[in-house]
């Protein structure tokens, strides 16, 4: 029988439910998300993430000055600059993740949906074939709104739902990742193109962004397909 991924209405399920039950049999969970996927300019980075069993009994037995950063652990939109990087810091020292992209011109020849589910598939791929354990210990996929091939990791159980972030921490430190990457990633382009800010706009379509490209036309990093309605 083909296996079939699910997909959950908010609230039907406690905050770190799959987490729990994962780490209580010996297990891990893989988040994934996606940041930039509504931008006008630049790419769509993936994060696929996964934090180590009871992260707050890890946190606990390490001496560094990161102590509370997993409890930082939430919503990318809902954190500071600084509390992304700090909480980033802790990810990288302490989880297994994994980073991909798709540029614009990705975005304008296949659209943003596939090219955000191609790009989280390549970033869940790439962390399956580097982690350090078998990849049968994943019992869960969890996903930020998106289905993807079950069959990448055929044991595991693929979830996938709305504001992932806020019932997953693995999604939440998956979106910190991204979100991370891709905004330092955005600051390179303004070097060449600082008329449109895009250390400021991080691509996305602010009244300030649309009011430059209005003004001076669009840049070769914007995505033709979204700029119809300007």
């Amino acid at each position: 029988m083909k296996k079939t991924q699910n997909s959950f209405k908010q609230n039907s399920f406690e905050p770190n439910f799959y987490e729990e039950t994962a780490w209580d049999n010996g297990k891990y969970v893989c988040g994934i998300d996606e940041v930039g996927r509504g931008c006008l300019a630049g790419p769509v980075v993936t994060c696929a993430c996964i934090l180590p069993q009871n992260p707050e009994v890890a946190l606990n037995a390490t001496e560094n000055k990161l102590q509370g950063s997993y409890q930082l652990i939430r919503d990318s939109k809902l954190m500071t600059k600084e509390q992304r990087e700090q909480a980033f810091t802790w990810i990288k020292k302490n989880c297994f993740y994994s980073i991909a992209i798709s540029d614009h011109k990705k975005i304008d020849q296949i659209n943003i949906y596939q090219a955000t589910k191609i790009t989280m598939q390549k970033s869940l791929l790439q962390l399956l074939n580097s982690v350090p354990f078998n990849t049968n210990k994943v019992e869960f996929v969890l996903i930020d709104a998106m289905p993807l091939d079950t069959s990448l990791l055929p044991k595991a159980i693929f979830h996938h739902f709305p504001k992932g972030e806020t019932y997953s921490t693995s999604i939440a430190a998956a979106s910190i990742v991204a979100k991370v990457f891709r905004d330092n990633l955005m600051t390179k382009p303004e070097r060449v193109f600082p008329k449109f800010k895009f250390g400021e706009n991080k691509g996305y379509g602010t009244g300030k962004h649309v009011d430059i490209i209005k003004k001076e036309s669009t840049t070769i990093i914007h995505r033709k397909s979204f700029l119809n309605k300007i």
